[in-house]
């Protein structure tokens, strides 16, 4: 379903060339050229103002006999290199083609280190110290108690385990 479904293209009726071989021609030179001002979009697809006086230019540059390559020229003469959608390799535009790869690596680099630096999780705990083994076995002692100590062993049992009153207790 959403293979039928094509972008519109932002190319006006005003704009058209009345040539068909023209019009195709400005068509594909306007699919490789990047809007200056939208994130990524060709000039056939944006509505920007900028993008209609790019088309009009390209045009109107095909109108007065200009090949493509001569209009790319121009277009690039003007907006520089950024304005083709896959800019050639070059020492003005390394940048555009290893800024991403370059800030993945750092990036990367950066998180390699502090994954390095971070101190492993110990898998065991510290053992306990004589005073703490001695509570807890105080406290896994068998208790039977008589039902004349029920309510004093509770009441020490609520102390043993650090409630100062009878109504902290849940």
């Amino acid at each position: 379903m959403l293979a039928l479904v094509t972008p519109a293209l932002a190319v006006e009726p005003s704009e058209m060339l009345k040539d068909p071989a023209l019009e195709a021609r400005a068509r594909e030179i306007g699919r490789v050229l990047r809007c200056v001002v939208c994130q990524n979009q060709d000039v056939d697809d944006s509505n920007a103002e900028v993008a209609h006086d790019m088309r009009r230019a390209v045009r109107e540059r095909l109108v007065a006999g200009d090949t493509d390559a001569q209009v790319m020229d121009y277009m690039v003469a003007r907006y520089g290199d950024y304005v083709l959608l896959k800019p050639p390799f070059k020492a003005d535009t390394w940048l555009l083609w290893l800024g991403g790869p370059l800030v993945l690596l750092v990036a990367g680099g950066a998180l390699l280190i502090v994954a390095r630096r971070r101190r492993p999780v110990e898998a065991t705990p510290a053992p306990l110290t004589d005073e703490e083994r001695a509570r807890v076995d105080e406290l896994l002692q068998p208790v039977a108690p008589s039902e004349a100590e029920g309510p004093l062993f509770l009441q020490q049992q609520k102390r043993s385990l650090g409630f100062a009153r009878d109504d902290e207790m849940l």
